[in-house]
């Protein structure tokens, strides 16, 4: 029925912007010890774990329209099973983060309209641009996170093991995407990505 499939969609909504994440795999920090770190050096790996949860929600809300549109049974599972990958980075990011002693961003819920409304209109457009969509979208995800690898403290090794992670991760979904059928967007269409990327990125790094 229609109303029970909007009650669903709400709950993910709610789930993913006000319940605590919860890994099955463990966190890859895990048997890592703390090491010791400058004031300066754990605000930065605070505001970059910031925005890597703030990603992982875009992403949840990515899949979520995704699947919604998307015509085919076999497309939908591909991108609930991400999104089910994609809580367990929200975990350790949002663990990461409190650890540190530092605070999520509060843009959380605009950016998560934002990226289902994305979701939703690449889901509509077909299935193999909605396929290039979440390669395109893991790529540059992938990108950033190896970006990160490069700026933040080597003293903080429990959240490089979790970037490194999710980075193997994101890549993996990228090819998952490529395997099943995803075809190149235009370089309008990626550029426009990589602005609203930017957006996020330098907003909730200290938002």
């Amino acid at each position: 029925m229609l109303i029970d499939k909007i009650i669903i969609e709400i709950d993910k909504v709610v789930k993913t912007l006000s319940v605590k994440a919860v890994s099955i795999r463990e966190h890859p920090d895990a048997n890592i010890n703390e090491e010791e770190m400058s004031e300066s050096q754990k605000k930065h790996s605070i505001s970059l774990m910031r925005i890597n949860h703030c990603g992982e929600i875009c992403a949840q809300a990515l899949y979520q329209g995704q699947a919604l549109t998307s015509r085919n049974q076999d497309t939908r599972e591909l991108f609930e099973n991400s999104a089910f990958e994609e809580i367990e980075h929200l975990a350790w990011t949002s663990s990461r983060i409190h650890e540190l002693g530092g605070r999520t961003s509060v843009l959380n819920p605009l950016f998560y309209f934002a990226s289902l409304t994305m979701g939703v209109t690449a889901g509509v457009i077909g299935d193999k641009w909605n396929m290039g969509f979440l390669e395109e979208t893991e790529l540059q995800v992938s990108k950033h996170l190896s970006e990160n690898l490069e700026e933040i403290s080597k003293h903080d090794t429990k959240s490089i093991a979790i970037i490194k992670q999710m980075k193997e991760d994101e890549e993996g979904h990228a090819m998952l995407a490529s395997q099943s059928g995803a075809v190149e967007l235009p370089d309008l269409v990626k550029n426009i990505m990589r602005f609203g990327s930017k957006i996020m990125t330098k907003t909730t790094y200290y938002i």
